[in-house]
């Protein structure tokens, strides 16, 4: 059978990619200004301007953007293994496991996704106070509140449930405990699902704002997109050539996480949609 090529549908899918892509190319050329060029009305935008790496450099010389950005790498990726680690236990005990109040403690846990993280950081600010965390170790106050997910435990859970329970028998028989069973067993069968809830939690500690904001750490203990914000004042006005080349710099590491999960990312909800 033969299929006439769709031009139309081929050309608009490239001017709906190149739509959503002008906020992104319109930044990196922003970032490329010098803060004269960035206030000339109308800005200069072609040919593209030079400064690119001296605002790159006055970021990692000035703004420290190098120790920020290994203190949001840090934070992230023990959440990302935390938020895991736990998520499949939960998921585990869900599934396998039979006590009392089982579904209502479940629904309590979906509730919680309904709670937005504004909501809790007073509690959360006081609790961490009490603990000392914000002065003694600054990681600790900012990887801990974050380190069990509801969205986690709803994925694994439902990836659990559709695992054959010939296989629990099966490992039952040969002697196997839960985690043995978790570890052997549901883990290798799970690497999309993974991945999938990897790159969500990593790009959500990524941007997280609010909360190191409001623990008001020290400036060299601070996460990358405080720095962001730090970024933007040059005297009396807003830098926009760095504030923008601070954003370029600052979505790189994610992306690259995406990039390099994203065939496990697009096959975990691939294999949620079809279940």
């Amino acid at each position: 059978m033969n299929r006439r090529p769709r031009y139309g549908i081929h050309l608009a899918l490239i001017v709906v990619c190149l739509g959503m892509a002008c906020p992104a190319l319109y930044a990196l050329q922003v970032s490329t200004l010098t803060l004269e060029e960035a206030f000339t009305i109308p800005p200069k935008l072609f040919p593209p301007s030079t400064d690119f790496v001296s605002n790159v450099r006055t970021l990692f010389d000035g703004q420290h953007f190098g120790r920020l950005i290994a203190n949001t790498l840090t934070v992230a990726l023990v959440v990302v293994v935390g938020k895991t680690a736990f998520a499949m236990l939960a998921g585990l005990a869900f599934v396998y496991f039979q006590f009392p109040g089982k579904w209502m403690l479940f629904f309590f846990v979906l509730l919680t996704l309904l709670m937005p993280t504004e909501l809790l950081l007073v509690p959360l600010s006081n609790l961490i106070a009490d603990l000392q965390w914000a002065s003694d170790d600054p990681q600790l106050a900012l990887t801990m509140p974050f380190l069990a997910s509801a969205l986690g435990v709803f994925l694994f859970r439902q990836h659990f449930r559709n695992i054959p329970r010939e296989l629990l028998e099966a490992a039952q028989i040969d002697g196997a405990g839960p985690l043995r069973y978790l570890l052997w067993v549901l883990l290798p069968m799970s690497w999309n699902v993974i991945g999938a809830h990897a790159v969500i939690q990593f790009i959500s500690m990524w941007h997280q704002y609010a909360w190191p904001i409001f623990l008001q750490l020290s400036p060299e203990d601070q996460l990358i997109q405080v720095g962001v914000r730090n970024s933007v004042i040059s005297g009396t006005q807003t830098d926009f050539g760095l504030l923008m080349a601070a954003g370029v710099v600052a979505s790189i590491p994610p992306l690259v996480f995406f990039v390099l999960l994203q065939k496990q990312f697009m096959s975990g909800f691939a294999l949620m949609r079809d279940k």
